[in-house]
Protein backbone atom coordinates (compact mmCIF):
# COMPACT_ATOMS: atom_id res chain seq x y z
CA UNK A 1 0.00 0.00 0.00
CA UNK A 2 2.59 2.67 0.77
CA UNK A 3 4.34 1.81 -2.37
CA UNK A 4 0.87 2.48 -4.31
CA UNK A 5 1.13 5.75 -2.83
CA UNK A 6 4.20 6.85 -3.44
CA UNK A 7 3.37 6.46 -7.24
CA UNK A 8 2.03 9.21 -8.99
CA UNK A 9 -1.23 9.77 -9.43
CA UNK A 10 -1.52 9.81 -13.28
CA UNK A 11 0.49 6.18 -13.33
CA UNK A 12 -1.81 5.06 -10.23
CA UNK A 13 -5.28 5.73 -12.36
CA UNK A 14 -3.42 3.73 -15.62
CA UNK A 15 -2.98 0.60 -13.27
CA UNK A 16 -6.39 0.27 -11.74
CA UNK A 17 -7.95 1.46 -15.89
CA UNK A 18 -5.51 -1.16 -17.58
CA UNK A 19 -7.02 -4.58 -15.30
CA UNK A 20 -10.61 -3.90 -16.65
CA UNK A 21 -9.32 -2.84 -19.88
CA UNK A 22 -7.05 -6.53 -20.12
CA UNK A 23 -10.01 -8.32 -19.37
CA UNK A 24 -11.81 -6.62 -22.14
CA UNK A 25 -9.18 -7.19 -24.59
CA UNK A 26 -9.15 -11.41 -23.64
CA UNK A 27 -12.74 -11.16 -24.59
CA UNK A 28 -12.20 -9.51 -27.46
CA UNK A 29 -9.63 -11.94 -28.44
CA UNK A 30 -11.88 -14.64 -27.47
CA UNK A 31 -14.55 -13.45 -29.48
CA UNK A 32 -12.32 -13.76 -32.80
CA UNK A 33 -10.80 -17.13 -32.16
CA UNK A 34 -14.61 -18.39 -31.92
CA UNK A 35 -15.26 -16.83 -34.94
CA UNK A 36 -12.34 -17.83 -36.73
CA UNK A 37 -11.84 -21.01 -35.68
CA UNK A 38 -15.72 -21.85 -36.76
CA UNK A 39 -14.76 -20.65 -39.97
CA UNK A 40 -11.82 -23.07 -40.18
CA UNK A 41 -13.55 -26.01 -39.16
CA UNK A 42 -16.47 -25.30 -40.89
CA UNK A 43 -16.24 -23.03 -43.82
CA UNK A 44 -12.64 -22.96 -44.97
CA UNK A 45 -11.97 -22.16 -48.73
CA UNK A 46 -15.37 -20.57 -48.93
CA UNK A 47 -15.57 -16.98 -48.55
CA UNK A 48 -17.94 -16.72 -45.56
CA UNK A 49 -18.97 -18.96 -42.98
CA UNK A 50 -22.76 -19.78 -42.38
CA UNK A 51 -22.74 -19.94 -38.47
CA UNK A 52 -26.23 -21.41 -37.82
CA UNK A 53 -25.50 -24.28 -40.04
CA UNK A 54 -21.95 -24.81 -39.75
CA UNK A 55 -21.27 -24.74 -42.99
CA UNK A 56 -19.48 -22.24 -45.81
CA UNK A 57 -20.76 -19.99 -49.09
CA UNK A 58 -19.01 -18.17 -51.87
CA UNK A 59 -20.08 -14.57 -51.86
CA UNK A 60 -17.80 -12.06 -53.33
CA UNK A 61 -15.69 -14.33 -55.82
CA UNK A 62 -14.57 -17.62 -54.17
CA UNK A 63 -11.01 -16.22 -52.57
CA UNK A 64 -11.53 -17.63 -49.32
CA UNK A 65 -12.02 -14.28 -48.57
CA UNK A 66 -12.71 -14.44 -45.05
CA UNK A 67 -9.15 -15.47 -44.65
CA UNK A 68 -7.86 -12.84 -46.84
CA UNK A 69 -9.68 -10.13 -44.72
CA UNK A 70 -9.00 -11.42 -41.45
CA UNK A 71 -5.36 -11.73 -42.04
CA UNK A 72 -3.94 -8.18 -40.66
CA UNK A 73 -6.38 -8.93 -37.73
CA UNK A 74 -4.38 -11.88 -36.68
CA UNK A 75 -1.09 -10.14 -36.68
CA UNK A 76 -2.95 -7.24 -34.54
CA UNK A 77 -3.79 -9.86 -31.93
CA UNK A 78 -0.38 -10.30 -32.04
CA UNK A 79 -0.60 -14.14 -33.43
CA UNK A 80 2.59 -14.10 -35.67
CA UNK A 81 2.54 -17.96 -36.03
CA UNK A 82 -1.07 -17.76 -37.64
CA UNK A 83 -0.13 -15.06 -39.59
CA UNK A 84 2.96 -16.98 -41.35
CA UNK A 85 0.77 -20.19 -42.11
CA UNK A 86 -1.92 -18.39 -43.74
CA UNK A 87 0.17 -15.96 -45.71
CA UNK A 88 2.12 -18.67 -47.19
CA UNK A 89 -1.19 -21.17 -47.13
CA UNK A 90 -2.89 -17.92 -49.19
CA UNK A 91 0.33 -17.91 -51.43
CA UNK A 92 -0.04 -20.99 -52.97
CA UNK A 93 -3.64 -21.47 -53.22
CA UNK A 94 -5.29 -18.13 -54.35
CA UNK A 95 -5.42 -18.17 -57.75
CA UNK A 96 -7.26 -15.28 -59.62
CA UNK A 97 -7.09 -16.75 -62.93
CA UNK A 98 -11.27 -18.44 -62.71
CA UNK A 99 -14.28 -17.51 -64.47
CA UNK A 100 -15.95 -15.61 -61.83
CA UNK A 101 -18.50 -12.79 -61.83
CA UNK A 102 -16.36 -10.42 -59.12
CA UNK A 103 -17.45 -7.21 -57.65
CA UNK A 104 -14.50 -4.15 -58.70
CA UNK A 105 -15.01 -2.43 -55.31
CA UNK A 106 -15.45 -5.57 -52.92
CA UNK A 107 -12.48 -7.05 -54.36
CA UNK A 108 -10.69 -4.11 -53.95
CA UNK A 109 -11.35 -3.47 -50.34
CA UNK A 110 -11.09 -6.68 -48.83
CA UNK A 111 -8.82 -8.97 -51.15
CA UNK A 112 -6.35 -5.94 -52.68
CA UNK A 113 -6.43 -4.09 -49.69
CA UNK A 114 -6.05 -7.42 -47.17
CA UNK A 115 -3.36 -8.59 -49.07
CA UNK A 116 -1.80 -5.17 -49.79
CA UNK A 117 -1.70 -4.70 -45.68
CA UNK A 118 -0.62 -8.12 -45.08
CA UNK A 119 2.31 -7.50 -47.36
CA UNK A 120 3.07 -4.32 -45.49
CA UNK A 121 3.40 -5.92 -42.31
CA UNK A 122 4.89 -9.35 -43.37
CA UNK A 123 8.11 -8.56 -41.70
CA UNK A 124 6.90 -7.61 -38.51
CA UNK A 125 4.90 -10.88 -38.24
CA UNK A 126 8.19 -12.58 -38.44
CA UNK A 127 8.23 -13.64 -41.95
CA UNK A 128 11.49 -13.81 -44.09
CA UNK A 129 10.85 -10.76 -46.64
CA UNK A 130 12.16 -10.27 -50.29
CA UNK A 131 15.62 -8.48 -50.59
CA UNK A 132 14.52 -4.66 -51.50
CA UNK A 133 10.99 -5.23 -49.42
CA UNK A 134 8.57 -3.79 -49.44
CA UNK A 135 9.02 -2.58 -52.85
CA UNK A 136 8.79 -6.71 -53.39
CA UNK A 137 7.19 -9.63 -52.22
CA UNK A 138 4.87 -12.70 -53.22
CA UNK A 139 1.80 -11.36 -51.22
CA UNK A 140 2.51 -8.13 -52.85
CA UNK A 141 2.43 -9.53 -56.54
CA UNK A 142 -0.58 -11.46 -55.52
CA UNK A 143 -2.51 -8.07 -54.73
CA UNK A 144 -1.41 -6.73 -57.97
CA UNK A 145 -2.74 -9.88 -59.73
CA UNK A 146 -5.88 -9.30 -58.26
CA UNK A 147 -6.18 -5.52 -59.04
CA UNK A 148 -4.46 -6.37 -62.81
CA UNK A 149 -8.40 -8.34 -63.07
CA UNK A 150 -10.28 -5.59 -62.29
CA UNK A 151 -8.77 -2.80 -64.94
CA UNK A 152 -10.65 -3.82 -67.69
CA UNK A 153 -13.51 -2.36 -65.57
CA UNK A 154 -12.19 1.01 -65.83
CA UNK A 155 -12.40 0.67 -69.65
CA UNK A 156 -14.98 2.74 -70.03
CA UNK A 157 -15.73 6.30 -71.80
CA UNK A 158 -15.45 8.35 -68.83
CA UNK A 159 -13.21 6.30 -66.78
CA UNK A 160 -15.44 4.81 -64.50
CA UNK A 161 -15.66 1.52 -63.69
CA UNK A 162 -18.32 -1.17 -64.31
CA UNK A 163 -19.80 -2.63 -61.13
CA UNK A 164 -18.82 -5.93 -61.69
CA UNK A 165 -16.14 -7.92 -63.57
CA UNK A 166 -14.85 -11.69 -65.23
CA UNK A 167 -11.65 -12.10 -63.56
CA UNK A 168 -10.86 -14.26 -66.72
CA UNK A 169 -12.69 -12.67 -69.57
CA UNK A 170 -13.07 -9.33 -68.50
CA UNK A 171 -16.48 -7.18 -68.54
CA UNK A 172 -19.41 -9.03 -70.08
CA UNK A 173 -20.86 -7.12 -72.92
CA UNK A 174 -24.62 -7.27 -71.06
CA UNK A 175 -23.28 -5.89 -67.85
CA UNK A 176 -25.47 -2.85 -66.66
CA UNK A 177 -23.42 0.41 -66.93
CA UNK A 178 -25.10 1.54 -64.02
CA UNK A 179 -22.69 1.57 -60.14
CA UNK A 180 -22.74 3.43 -57.15
CA UNK A 181 -20.97 6.44 -56.68
CA UNK A 182 -18.90 4.22 -53.63
CA UNK A 183 -17.98 1.75 -56.82
CA UNK A 184 -16.44 4.72 -58.76
CA UNK A 185 -14.51 6.48 -55.76
CA UNK A 186 -12.76 3.74 -53.81
CA UNK A 187 -9.60 2.88 -55.52
CA UNK A 188 -7.12 5.82 -54.72
CA UNK A 189 -5.73 4.06 -51.68
CA UNK A 190 -5.19 0.27 -52.79
CA UNK A 191 -4.37 1.45 -56.07
CA UNK A 192 -2.09 4.29 -55.67
CA UNK A 193 -0.43 2.27 -53.14
CA UNK A 194 0.05 -0.75 -55.61
CA UNK A 195 1.62 2.30 -58.24
CA UNK A 196 4.26 3.48 -55.54
CA UNK A 197 5.01 -0.22 -54.47
CA UNK A 198 5.35 -1.82 -57.89
CA UNK A 199 6.24 0.97 -60.03
CA UNK A 200 3.85 0.43 -62.11
CA UNK A 201 1.23 3.97 -62.41
CA UNK A 202 -1.49 2.74 -64.14
CA UNK A 203 -3.47 1.78 -60.79
CA UNK A 204 -3.39 4.94 -59.52
CA UNK A 205 -3.39 6.88 -63.24
CA UNK A 206 -7.34 5.25 -63.23
CA UNK A 207 -8.36 5.34 -60.03
CA UNK A 208 -7.25 9.38 -60.24
CA UNK A 209 -9.11 9.26 -63.95
CA UNK A 210 -12.29 7.43 -61.85
CA UNK A 211 -12.25 10.23 -59.11
CA UNK A 212 -12.02 13.39 -61.33
CA UNK A 213 -14.69 12.32 -63.56
CA UNK A 214 -17.05 11.95 -60.53
CA UNK A 215 -15.79 15.16 -59.60
CA UNK A 216 -17.60 16.91 -62.23
CA UNK A 217 -20.86 14.85 -62.22
CA UNK A 218 -21.63 16.97 -59.08
CA UNK A 219 -24.66 19.15 -59.40
CA UNK A 220 -25.15 23.02 -59.07
CA UNK A 221 -25.48 22.87 -55.62
CA UNK A 222 -22.44 20.68 -54.99
CA UNK A 223 -23.72 17.32 -53.94
CA UNK A 224 -23.57 13.84 -56.24
CA UNK A 225 -25.72 11.23 -56.28
CA UNK A 226 -26.28 7.16 -55.31
CA UNK A 227 -25.95 5.29 -58.70
CA UNK A 228 -24.33 6.65 -62.04
CA UNK A 229 -24.30 5.43 -65.94
CA UNK A 230 -20.38 5.35 -65.90
CA UNK A 231 -20.95 5.10 -69.70
CA UNK A 232 -22.68 8.61 -70.63
CA UNK A 233 -22.05 10.13 -66.93
CA UNK A 234 -25.75 10.87 -65.91
CA UNK A 235 -27.01 9.83 -62.44
CA UNK A 236 -29.91 7.33 -62.30
CA UNK A 237 -30.20 7.73 -58.52
CA UNK A 238 -30.61 10.74 -57.55
CA UNK A 239 -30.37 10.67 -53.73
CA UNK A 240 -27.47 12.26 -52.32
CA UNK A 241 -26.40 11.37 -48.76
CA UNK A 242 -22.90 10.31 -46.78
CA UNK A 243 -24.53 6.35 -46.15
CA UNK A 244 -25.05 3.55 -48.53
CA UNK A 245 -23.81 3.65 -51.93
CA UNK A 246 -21.81 6.90 -51.51
CA UNK A 247 -19.91 6.70 -47.83
CA UNK A 248 -16.61 5.70 -48.95
CA UNK A 249 -15.83 7.66 -52.08
CA UNK A 250 -15.99 10.34 -48.97
CA UNK A 251 -13.66 8.53 -46.87
CA UNK A 252 -11.25 7.69 -49.38
CA UNK A 253 -11.03 11.81 -50.42
CA UNK A 254 -9.82 12.53 -47.10
CA UNK A 255 -7.50 9.55 -46.20
CA UNK A 256 -6.24 9.66 -49.62
CA UNK A 257 -5.31 13.36 -49.09
CA UNK A 258 -3.71 12.47 -45.18
CA UNK A 259 -1.83 9.30 -47.21
CA UNK A 260 -0.59 10.90 -50.16
CA UNK A 261 -0.34 14.50 -49.09
CA UNK A 262 -2.38 15.63 -51.66
CA UNK A 263 -4.28 18.78 -51.85
CA UNK A 264 -6.59 18.22 -54.83
CA UNK A 265 -8.01 15.60 -53.01
CA UNK A 266 -8.78 17.33 -50.06
CA UNK A 267 -10.37 20.53 -51.66
CA UNK A 268 -12.48 18.66 -53.25
CA UNK A 269 -13.50 16.87 -49.63
CA UNK A 270 -14.12 20.03 -48.17
CA UNK A 271 -16.33 21.03 -51.05
CA UNK A 272 -18.67 18.34 -50.54
CA UNK A 273 -18.49 18.89 -46.99
CA UNK A 274 -19.99 22.49 -47.20
CA UNK A 275 -22.83 21.16 -49.17
CA UNK A 276 -23.31 17.91 -47.12
CA UNK A 277 -23.75 20.74 -43.94
CA UNK A 278 -25.63 23.05 -46.23
CA UNK A 279 -28.52 20.37 -47.46
CA UNK A 280 -28.22 17.65 -45.63
CA UNK A 281 -27.73 18.03 -41.69
CA UNK A 282 -30.33 18.52 -39.70
CA UNK A 283 -29.99 18.82 -35.57
CA UNK A 284 -26.51 16.42 -36.34
CA UNK A 285 -28.46 14.45 -37.88
CA UNK A 286 -27.56 13.95 -41.71
CA UNK A 287 -30.10 13.28 -44.00
CA UNK A 288 -31.11 12.09 -47.70
CA UNK A 289 -31.87 15.22 -50.30
CA UNK A 290 -32.37 15.56 -53.87
CA UNK A 291 -28.98 16.23 -55.52
CA UNK A 292 -30.10 18.98 -57.52
CA UNK A 293 -32.99 20.74 -55.13
CA UNK A 294 -31.77 20.34 -51.74
CA UNK A 295 -34.90 19.21 -51.00
CA UNK A 296 -35.61 15.90 -48.17
CA UNK A 297 -36.08 12.44 -50.02
CA UNK A 298 -35.33 10.12 -47.02
CA UNK A 299 -35.12 11.20 -43.45
CA UNK A 300 -33.54 8.32 -42.29
CA UNK A 301 -30.40 7.18 -40.64
CA UNK A 302 -28.27 4.16 -42.43
CA UNK A 303 -25.81 2.55 -40.16
CA UNK A 304 -23.16 2.71 -42.62
CA UNK A 305 -23.18 6.53 -41.80
CA UNK A 306 -22.00 5.76 -38.52
CA UNK A 307 -18.40 6.01 -40.54
CA UNK A 308 -18.89 9.99 -40.60
CA UNK A 309 -17.82 10.90 -36.81
CA UNK A 310 -14.81 9.05 -37.36
CA UNK A 311 -14.17 11.32 -40.75
CA UNK A 312 -14.92 14.25 -39.38
CA UNK A 313 -12.13 14.01 -36.60
CA UNK A 314 -9.49 13.32 -39.17
CA UNK A 315 -9.94 17.16 -40.60
CA UNK A 316 -10.11 18.37 -37.08
CA UNK A 317 -14.14 18.99 -36.51
CA UNK A 318 -14.17 17.39 -33.12
CA UNK A 319 -17.40 19.15 -31.75
CA UNK A 320 -19.79 18.22 -34.81
CA UNK A 321 -18.20 14.64 -34.84
CA UNK A 322 -19.25 14.25 -31.07
CA UNK A 323 -22.59 15.71 -30.95
CA UNK A 324 -23.35 12.95 -34.44
CA UNK A 325 -22.14 10.42 -32.58
CA UNK A 326 -24.19 10.70 -29.67
CA UNK A 327 -27.23 10.99 -31.95
CA UNK A 328 -25.97 7.62 -33.00
CA UNK A 329 -25.24 6.01 -30.43
CA UNK A 330 -28.28 6.55 -28.95
CA UNK A 331 -29.95 4.51 -31.80
CA UNK A 332 -27.35 1.84 -30.48
CA UNK A 333 -28.73 1.86 -26.96
CA UNK A 334 -32.23 1.62 -28.22
CA UNK A 335 -31.92 -1.67 -29.82
CA UNK A 336 -27.97 -3.60 -29.31
CA UNK A 337 -26.92 -2.74 -32.34
CA UNK A 338 -27.79 -0.33 -35.42
CA UNK A 339 -30.60 -1.38 -37.56
CA UNK A 340 -29.36 -0.66 -41.43
CA UNK A 341 -32.21 1.72 -41.73
CA UNK A 342 -33.78 4.58 -38.80
CA UNK A 343 -36.41 6.44 -39.40
CA UNK A 344 -35.50 9.98 -37.43
CA UNK A 345 -38.96 11.44 -36.99
CA UNK A 346 -40.26 8.40 -35.54
CA UNK A 347 -37.47 7.08 -33.75
CA UNK A 348 -37.92 3.61 -34.91
CA UNK A 349 -36.51 1.31 -37.29
CA UNK A 350 -37.72 1.07 -41.09
CA UNK A 351 -39.66 -1.89 -42.67
CA UNK A 352 -37.73 -4.74 -43.89
CA UNK A 353 -34.35 -3.09 -43.02
CA UNK A 354 -34.20 -3.93 -39.16
CA UNK A 355 -31.15 -6.13 -39.53
CA UNK A 356 -28.11 -5.58 -37.95
CA UNK A 357 -25.09 -7.20 -39.77
CA UNK A 358 -22.06 -7.31 -37.06
CA UNK A 359 -21.15 -3.60 -38.96
CA UNK A 360 -18.40 -1.90 -37.31
CA UNK A 361 -18.66 1.90 -38.34
CA UNK A 362 -19.86 3.21 -34.94
CA UNK A 363 -17.40 1.30 -33.31
CA UNK A 364 -14.82 2.29 -36.03
CA UNK A 365 -15.68 6.55 -35.47
CA UNK A 366 -15.64 5.65 -31.66
CA UNK A 367 -11.92 4.45 -31.84
CA UNK A 368 -11.13 8.16 -33.92
CA UNK A 369 -12.56 9.85 -31.55
CA UNK A 370 -11.20 8.48 -28.01
CA UNK A 371 -7.69 8.57 -29.80
CA UNK A 372 -8.89 11.87 -30.53
CA UNK A 373 -9.94 13.57 -27.26
CA UNK A 374 -9.86 10.71 -24.20
CA UNK A 375 -13.38 10.90 -23.76
CA UNK A 376 -14.69 7.75 -21.43
CA UNK A 377 -17.79 7.88 -23.56
CA UNK A 378 -16.65 6.52 -26.62
CA UNK A 379 -14.58 3.27 -25.03
CA UNK A 380 -18.02 3.01 -23.23
CA UNK A 381 -19.42 2.39 -26.85
CA UNK A 382 -16.82 -0.35 -27.06
CA UNK A 383 -17.61 -1.83 -23.75
CA UNK A 384 -21.42 -1.63 -24.96
CA UNK A 385 -20.74 -3.38 -28.46
CA UNK A 386 -18.85 -6.21 -26.92
CA UNK A 387 -21.74 -6.79 -24.47
CA UNK A 388 -24.20 -6.98 -27.19
CA UNK A 389 -22.76 -8.83 -29.63
CA UNK A 390 -21.27 -11.36 -27.42
CA UNK A 391 -24.85 -12.06 -25.99
CA UNK A 392 -27.08 -11.65 -28.72
CA UNK A 393 -25.11 -13.24 -31.83
CA UNK A 394 -22.66 -15.76 -30.65
CA UNK A 395 -23.55 -19.21 -31.32
CA UNK A 396 -21.98 -22.70 -31.53
CA UNK A 397 -20.19 -22.12 -34.99
CA UNK A 398 -18.84 -18.32 -34.70
CA UNK A 399 -21.44 -15.20 -34.73
CA UNK A 400 -24.36 -14.65 -36.98
CA UNK A 401 -25.98 -11.77 -38.22
CA UNK A 402 -28.78 -9.81 -36.33
CA UNK A 403 -31.24 -10.27 -38.29
CA UNK A 404 -33.85 -8.11 -36.69
CA UNK A 405 -32.48 -5.76 -34.29
CA UNK A 406 -36.47 -5.52 -32.14
CA UNK A 407 -36.25 -9.00 -31.02
CA UNK A 408 -32.29 -10.39 -32.19
CA UNK A 409 -33.47 -12.97 -34.21
CA UNK A 410 -30.69 -14.26 -36.11
CA UNK A 411 -29.74 -14.83 -40.03
CA UNK A 412 -27.35 -17.40 -41.19
CA UNK A 413 -24.32 -15.57 -42.13
CA UNK A 414 -21.29 -14.14 -40.99
CA UNK A 415 -19.64 -11.46 -43.11
CA UNK A 416 -15.85 -11.29 -43.72
CA UNK A 417 -15.68 -7.86 -42.34
CA UNK A 418 -16.98 -8.84 -38.91
CA UNK A 419 -13.12 -10.41 -38.39
CA UNK A 420 -11.54 -7.19 -40.71
CA UNK A 421 -12.83 -4.71 -39.13
CA UNK A 422 -15.60 -5.34 -35.81
CA UNK A 423 -12.93 -7.07 -33.94
CA UNK A 424 -10.08 -5.09 -35.05
CA UNK A 425 -11.61 -1.50 -34.38
CA UNK A 426 -13.13 -3.06 -30.82
CA UNK A 427 -9.30 -4.37 -29.84
CA UNK A 428 -7.51 -1.39 -30.70
CA UNK A 429 -10.35 0.66 -29.27
CA UNK A 430 -9.43 -1.42 -25.48
CA UNK A 431 -5.17 -2.00 -26.41
CA UNK A 432 -3.97 1.48 -26.54
CA UNK A 433 -0.20 -0.28 -26.84
CA UNK A 434 -0.46 -1.43 -30.00
CA UNK A 435 1.82 -1.40 -32.47
CA UNK A 436 -0.71 0.84 -34.85
CA UNK A 437 -1.06 3.36 -32.54
CA UNK A 438 2.36 4.60 -32.70
CA UNK A 439 3.96 7.69 -32.78
CA UNK A 440 7.69 7.11 -34.57
CA UNK A 441 9.28 5.53 -30.94
CA UNK A 442 9.33 3.07 -33.09
CA UNK A 443 10.50 1.97 -36.59
CA UNK A 444 12.12 -0.57 -38.74
CA UNK A 445 14.48 -0.44 -42.21
CA UNK A 446 13.89 -1.07 -45.12
CA UNK A 447 13.98 -0.61 -48.93
CA UNK A 448 16.49 -1.96 -51.32
CA UNK A 449 19.44 0.15 -49.74
CA UNK A 450 17.88 -0.44 -46.14
CA UNK A 451 17.84 3.08 -45.59
CA UNK A 452 13.52 3.89 -45.39
CA UNK A 453 12.24 4.15 -41.92
CA UNK A 454 9.11 2.28 -41.98
CA UNK A 455 6.26 1.48 -39.54
CA UNK A 456 7.16 4.26 -37.21
CA UNK A 457 3.21 5.08 -37.38
CA UNK A 458 0.57 6.87 -38.91
CA UNK A 459 -1.17 4.14 -40.66
CA UNK A 460 -4.25 5.15 -43.11
CA UNK A 461 -7.20 2.24 -42.36
CA UNK A 462 -9.04 1.16 -45.93
CA UNK A 463 -12.18 1.09 -46.12
CA UNK A 464 -12.40 -2.49 -44.84
CA UNK A 465 -9.87 -1.19 -41.59
CA UNK A 466 -6.60 -2.76 -43.66
CA UNK A 467 -3.45 -0.73 -42.23
CA UNK A 468 -0.81 0.69 -44.67
CA UNK A 469 1.59 2.46 -44.21
CA UNK A 470 2.28 5.77 -46.30
CA UNK A 471 6.33 5.42 -45.75
CA UNK A 472 6.59 2.40 -47.31
CA UNK A 473 4.78 4.32 -50.44
CA UNK A 474 7.19 7.16 -49.98
CA UNK A 475 10.18 4.57 -49.90
CA UNK A 476 9.21 2.55 -52.63
CA UNK A 477 7.97 5.79 -55.26
CA UNK A 478 11.44 7.37 -54.14
CA UNK A 479 13.27 4.13 -55.26
CA UNK A 480 11.02 4.11 -58.74
CA UNK A 481 11.69 7.06 -59.72
CA UNK A 482 15.13 7.37 -59.22
CA UNK A 483 15.59 4.15 -61.67
CA UNK A 484 13.02 5.66 -63.96
CA UNK A 485 15.79 8.91 -64.33
CA UNK A 486 18.56 6.89 -64.42
CA UNK A 487 17.04 4.85 -67.16
CA UNK A 488 15.92 7.56 -69.17
CA UNK A 489 19.51 9.32 -69.05
CA UNK A 490 21.10 6.24 -70.34
CA UNK A 491 18.30 6.05 -73.08
CA UNK A 492 19.24 9.75 -73.96
CA UNK A 493 22.91 9.07 -73.90
CA UNK A 494 22.44 5.96 -76.51
CA UNK A 495 20.26 7.41 -78.47
CA UNK A 496 21.63 9.44 -81.71
CA UNK A 497 21.53 13.39 -81.71
CA UNK A 498 18.93 14.32 -84.50
CA UNK A 499 19.65 16.74 -87.49
CA UNK A 500 19.51 20.18 -86.45
CA UNK A 501 16.75 20.63 -89.63
CA UNK A 502 14.73 18.01 -87.82
CA UNK A 503 14.57 19.93 -84.25
CA UNK A 504 13.77 22.93 -85.63
CA UNK A 505 10.94 21.74 -87.80
CA UNK A 506 9.18 20.89 -84.07
CA UNK A 507 10.00 23.88 -82.43
CA UNK A 508 6.79 25.77 -81.38
CA UNK A 509 5.83 29.10 -83.64
CA UNK A 510 8.01 27.66 -86.29
CA UNK A 511 5.46 25.79 -88.48
CA UNK A 512 6.12 22.46 -86.93
CA UNK A 513 3.91 20.51 -84.82
CA UNK A 514 4.61 20.59 -81.18
CA UNK A 515 4.18 17.38 -79.20
CA UNK A 516 1.15 17.13 -77.30
CA UNK A 517 1.09 17.02 -73.86
CA UNK A 518 -1.23 14.13 -73.10
CA UNK A 519 -0.08 10.55 -73.53
CA UNK A 520 -2.01 7.60 -75.15
CA UNK A 521 -2.96 4.98 -72.47
CA UNK A 522 0.35 2.81 -71.63
CA UNK A 523 2.57 5.33 -73.16
CA UNK A 524 5.71 6.57 -71.74
CA UNK A 525 7.29 9.92 -73.11
CA UNK A 526 10.39 9.71 -74.20
CA UNK A 527 13.25 11.33 -72.38
CA UNK A 528 14.12 14.94 -74.55
CA UNK A 529 18.06 14.57 -75.58
CA UNK A 530 20.36 15.34 -72.79
CA UNK A 531 22.30 18.54 -72.44
CA UNK A 532 23.26 19.38 -69.15
CA UNK A 533 21.52 16.91 -66.84
CA UNK A 534 20.00 18.46 -63.15
CA UNK A 535 21.58 16.62 -60.64
CA UNK A 536 21.38 12.99 -60.62
CA UNK A 537 19.29 10.82 -58.10
CA UNK A 538 22.92 10.24 -55.80
CA UNK A 539 24.14 13.79 -55.50
CA UNK A 540 24.39 15.29 -52.13
CA UNK A 541 25.64 19.01 -53.77
CA UNK A 542 26.57 20.62 -56.73
CA UNK A 543 28.07 24.11 -56.96
CA UNK A 544 29.05 25.82 -59.98
CA UNK A 545 27.67 23.02 -62.41
CA UNK A 546 30.03 20.65 -60.31
CA UNK A 547 28.46 17.57 -59.03
CA UNK A 548 29.88 16.39 -55.64
CA UNK A 549 28.80 12.45 -54.85
CA UNK A 550 28.88 10.19 -52.23
CA UNK A 551 32.42 9.44 -52.67
CA UNK A 552 33.12 12.94 -53.43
Amino acid sequence: ARAVRALPLATVCSIICAYPCRLKLDRIKSMFYHAYNSYLENAYPYDELRPLTCDGQDTWGSFSLTLIDALDTLLILGNHTEFQRVATLLQDTVDFDTDVNASVFETNIRVVGGLLSAHLLSKRAGMEVEEGWPCSGPLLRLAEDAARKLLPAFQTPTGMPYGTVNLLRGVNPSETPVTCTAGVGTFILEFSSLSRLTGDPVFENVARKALRALWRTRSDIGLVGNHIDVITSKWVAQDAGIGAGVDSYFEYLVKGAIMLQDEELLAMFHEFDKSIKNYTKFDDWYLWVQMHKGTVSMPVFQSLEAFWPGLQSLIGDISSATKTFHNYYSVWRQFGGLPEFYSIPQGYTVDKREGYPLRPELIESALYLYKATGDPTFMQLGRDAVESIDKISRVNCGFATVKDVRDHKLDNRMESFFLAETIKYLYLLFDPENFLHNTGTEFELGGLQGDCILSAGGYVFNTEAHPLDPAALHCCSRYHSERRELQDILISLSEPLRPAADQSEETPGAGGSQESIALKPGERRKARVLSCPTQPFSAKLAAMGQVFSDDS
